[in-house]
C-alpha cells in the first residue's frame, strides 16, 4: 500500500510539474494582449501584484503569478519606470515588462503653428487636458518669472508693457511629452529650442544686417512670418525691411499696426489705424517694433539673417499670396494701383 501511494505522488508531482512547465512557457510566449491596444498607468508605489492587477483589469490573459515569476527571473522587477505606457496588440508578458523597464511610455503632443502670438500660444496650453498645469496665470505678464527664465533686453524694449515680455521666445513646433508633464517645462522646452535655433542662425548670418542683437533678428523674422507664408518670398521681403531700417525709412507693415491694436482688430484696418500711436505702429515710429510680433519659424528667421541683394524698398500684395516688389515709389504706386484696384473691383 505504501509503495503505490509513493507511486502516485511522484506520477502526480510529475504530472504537476509538467503542468506547471508548460503553463509557465505559455506565460512567456503567448500573447498577453490579445484584443486592442491598453493604456495602463504605473504610478510611483506600485508593486508587482498591483501593477498584474491593473493589466487583469484590463482584461489581459495575465497570470499574476508567472508575471512576478517572469519579472523575478528577468530581474526587471526593481527596474520599470512609471508612467503611462500603450500596450498594443501581440506583446507578451516578457515584453511588456521590456517596455516597462525601458521607459517607453504612451507620447501626446501638442503643436504651435508658426505665426501665433503668446497668448494663442497659453490659451493651447491651457486647454490641453494631459498636461499638468503648473502655470499660477496664462497672462504672460509673469510668465517668464514663471519659467525661471531672466530675459535681459535693452530698456527700451518693453516699452509698451511687460505683457508682451514673452512674445516671440518659443519656437513654433510640434512638442511630444508623456503625461503629466507640467506646462512650465514644456514651455521651457519651448523656449530653449528658439534659443538654440536662433543662436545657431545668428552665427552663420550674413555681413552688414542692422542688428545689434539676435533679439532684433527675432524681431523681424516675426514680422517676416507674418507677412507671408510663401518660403521664396521671405529673403525679398527680409531684405525690403532691412534696406529700410538701413536708410531710416519707416517700415510701414501692416502686421506690427495690427499687433498693437490687440483686441480693437477685428479683420480689417482703416487708414485711421495706420495713424494710432502705439509702440508697435512702423507707419508711425522708426526703427523695429520693441518686440516680436509672434513666433517666427526658422525659415523666416534664416531670412531675416540672410536677406536678397536687390535694391527693392517696397512690396505690395497681389492677392494670390504672392507680392509685387519694386525698388522705387513710382513702380510701387503703379504696383498699388493695378493689385489695390484689381481688389475693390
Amino acid at each position: 500500500m505504501k509503495h503505490k501511494i509513493v507511486g502516485a505522488l511522484v506520477i502526480f508531482l510529475s504530472f504537476a510539474g509538467s503542468w506547471a512547465w508548460r503553463d509557465y512557457q505559455g506565460a512567456l510566449t503567448n500573447p498577453a494582449v490579445t484584443g486592442e491596444q491598453v493604456i495602463v498607468d504605473i504610478e510611483k508605489g506600485d508593486s508587482l501584484d498591483g501593477i498584474s492587477k491593473k493589466l487583469v483589469a484590463q482584461n489581459l490573459p495575465i497570470k499574476p503569478f508567472w508575471f512576478k515569476v517572469i519579472a523575478f527571473l528577468g530581474k526587471t522587477y526593481k527596474k520599470i519606470k512609471t508612467g503611462e505606457y500603450e500596450l498594443k496588440p501581440g506583446l507578451t508578458v516578457p515584453e511588456i515588462l521590456d517596455q516597462f523597464v525601458q521607459g517607453k511610455t504612451k507620447q501626446y503632443s501638442i503643436t504651435f503653428p508658426e505665426g501665433w502670438n503668446i497668448n494663442e500660444i497659453l490659451q493651447e496650453v491651457a486647454i490641453n487636458p494631459h498636461l499638468e498645469h503648473q502655470l499660477a496665470t496664462t497672462d504672460s505678464e509673469n510668465l517668464m518669472a514663471q519659467l525661471g527664465i531672466d530675459e535681459r533686453r535693452p530698456a527700451t524694449a518693453f516699452a509698451s508693457g511687460s505683457w508682451q515680455a514673452a512674445e516671440g521666445l518659443f519656437f513654433p513646433d510640434t512638442y511630444f511629452f508623456e503625461k503629466h508633464m507640467s506646462d512650465v517645462s514644456l514651455l521651457r522646452r519651448a523656449y530653449d529650442k528658439m534659443q538654440l535655433v536662433l543662436q545657431q542662425e545668428w552665427l552663420n548670418k550674413a555681413g552688414n544686417l542692422p542688428f545689434k542683437s539676435p533679439y532684433e533678428a527675432l524681431i523681424l523674422a516675426s514680422i517676416v512670418e507674418k507677412e507671408t507664408g510663401d518660403k521664396t518670398e521671405r529673403p525679398l521681403i527680409a531684405g525690403v525691411f532691412i534696406r529700410r531700417l538701413q536708410h531710416d525709412m519707416l517700415l510701414q507693415t501692416d502686421p506690427t499696426v495690427i499687433y498693437g491694436m490687440g483686441n480693437k482688430f477685428h479683420g480689417n484696418i482703416g487708414s485711421g489705424d495706420l495713424k494710432v500711436a502705439t509702440p508697435y505702429n512702423t507707419y508711425v515710429n522708426k526703427g523695429l517694433p520693441p518686440t516680436p510680433i509672434a513666433m517666427p519659424g526658422r525659415d523666416a528667421i534664416y531670412a531675416a539673417l540672410h536677406p536678397d541683394n536687390s535694391d527693392n524698398l517696397y512690396f505690395v500684395a497681389r492677392g494670390d499670396g504672392s507680392h509685387v516688389f519694386s525698388s522705387s515709389l513710382k513702380d510701387h504706386n503703379l504696383a498699388v494701383n493695378t493689385y489695390q484696384r484689381k481688389k475693390s473691383d
